[in-house]
């Protein structure tokens, strides 16, 4: 897996001062979309073990609340195989902090059993993720007045409960 950006100290991807992580890859190809150099695959630098741990470092402060995913698209079936030890480290050495991921497809479409970008991976992933944020960009429905997403139509959604429950809960 490749990533275009890292972000320390973000405030705009979820509650609190957090990491942000941008993947590479994404097949959403969102009109308007604030960063379509990030739907190649091949775009950016390669996620290694030594960015894992820089990445883990920068969430010791206690004042960094956690890590976002972002992209391209986290969920991307190679992604999802990319990240999943790499957020299950994380939530073993960094127990508190809570991890948000964007993802241009529905959770309970695309990400569910069956869905087309579920994979062997996908539900553990889902299980370490505490809130998702789903759907793709609409142009037509973007509102710069929403907190952390930027259509209408995308739902913040709290995963865990998802995870044990299969319902979806917006929490904003």
């Amino acid at each position: 897996m490749n990533y275009s950006a890292i972000k320390y100290c973000d405030i705009a991807n979820g509650t609190g001062i957090r990491t942000v992580l941008f993947v590479s890859g994404c097949r959403n190809h969102c009109k308007d979309c604030f960063q379509p150099e990030t739907w190649s695959f091949a775009y950016g630098e390669p996620f290694t073990g030594e960015v894992e741990e820089e990445i883990i470092a920068s969430l010791a402060p206690d004042y960094i609340r956690g890590l976002t995913l972002l992209g391209g698209d986290p969920f991307e079936p190679e992604n999802q195989k990319a990240l999943l030890p790499f957020v299950r480290r994380v939530k073993e050495r960094c127990p508190g902090k809570d991890v948000w991921a964007y993802t241009g497809y529905l959770l309970d479409v695309d990400l569910a059993p069956g869905g087309k970008c579920c994979t062997e991976d996908t539900g553990e992933l889902l299980g370490l993720v505490d809130i998702v944020v789903d759907g793709p960009f609409v142009a037509e429905e973007k509102d710069i007045s929403l907190q952390f997403k930027g259509s209408r139509n995308q739902r913040v959604i709290d995963c865990a409960h998802y995870c044990r429950t299969g319902e979806i809960t917006e929490v904003m």
